[in-house]
């Protein structure tokens, strides 16, 4: 049995859905079980025969965290440490999803999953401290650190987009950040992969779709597809701004792009590029 702790996120949400379509048995869990409590955690756990536990649960208000450092800590850090010994004391193995966050955006290539991590933010400290602790808990683990993440079943860039586009005549996006961005589908339908392998290849891996950009270029992405899809009917200027005239409380790194070749390697994936996950997404939508 698979236990799905976060199954009301976007990710979880669409994780459940990718369970139950290939019939793979699970529970899911979201606040109604505490993190932050060792004890209820082993109640749920006590009596049910769980061969893997999934962590979708994270804080990841990024702007937010920089006022609510130690909630954020807490959720981020503790939560997953918890969750570890847990899945350590009843021989489960742990899939947990962690961010390109833990990385201060300075490369000038695709960060591989042993580059040193060095956050600049409060979000990316607590993740990265998550990570560290949960290690050290639970040896048998698998770390999935993905970026630029948006699907149906939560608040998103494309849907942001979408509804500025369709209310504004203009509106000023960042072209000087730079990553990949990840449909939640199909990183649900990697980490299904990665749960039913004949073997599982441990450690911290990287996922995002095929490619790079800048939520400038994603954004007039976006838009072009909403057009060709009839989603927007009115016209709407896209400008790029720069991140200095688009400030924020938490600093963001300017390049975020991750290797991929690693997952790709260990599982076999074959990971569609970002316009043509787009495109799909665009698809549903309309």
């Amino acid at each position: 049995m698979i236990w799905l702790i976060g199954d009301k996120g976007m990710l979880g949400t669409e994780l459940a859905l990718a369970f139950s379509a290939v019939g793979m048995d699970f529970v899911g869990t979201d606040r109604d079980v505490d993190i932050l409590d060792p004890a209820a955690l082993s109640a749920f756990a006590s009596g049910r025969r769980i061969e893997w536990i999934v962590n979708c649960a994270a804080y990841t208000a990024v702007e937010k965290a920089e006022d609510e450092a130690s909630l954020c800590r807490a959720i981020n850090a503790e939560g997953p440490e918890n969750i570890a010994r847990l899945a350590s004391s009843i021989g489960a193995k742990l899939l947990h999803i962690s961010t390109d966050y833990v990385f201060d955006g300075t490369g000038a290539r695709p960060y591989l999953e042993d580059d040193p991590v060095t956050p600049i933010g409060v979000y990316g400290r607590t993740k990265a401290e998550g990570e560290a602790r949960l290690r050290s808990a639970c040896p048998e683990h698998v770390i999935v650190r993905t970026a630029w993440l948006y699907g149906k079943h939560g608040p998103n860039f494309v849907y942001t987009m979408a509804k500025l586009m369709r209310a504004k005549d203009k509106i000023g996006v960042v072209a000087d950040q730079s990553g990949s961005p990840t449909y939640a589908a199909d990183l649900a339908a990697a980490i299904v992969t990665i749960l039913r392998a004949p073997r599982t290849a441990y450690g911290t891996f990287h996922f995002a779709n095929i490619g790079e950009t800048s939520w400038y270029e994603f954004a007039v992405a976006i838009q072009k597809l909403g057009r060709e899809k009839g989603i927007f009917e009115r016209d709407c200027a896209v400008e790029a701004l720069t991140t200095a005239q688009y400030p924020t409380k938490a600093p963001r790194p300017a390049y975020s792009v991750l290797s991929k070749d690693k997952i790709i390697a260990a599982y076999g994936l074959a990971i569609p590029a970002w316009k043509e996950s787009l495109s799909v997404f665009i698809e549903e939508l309309a």
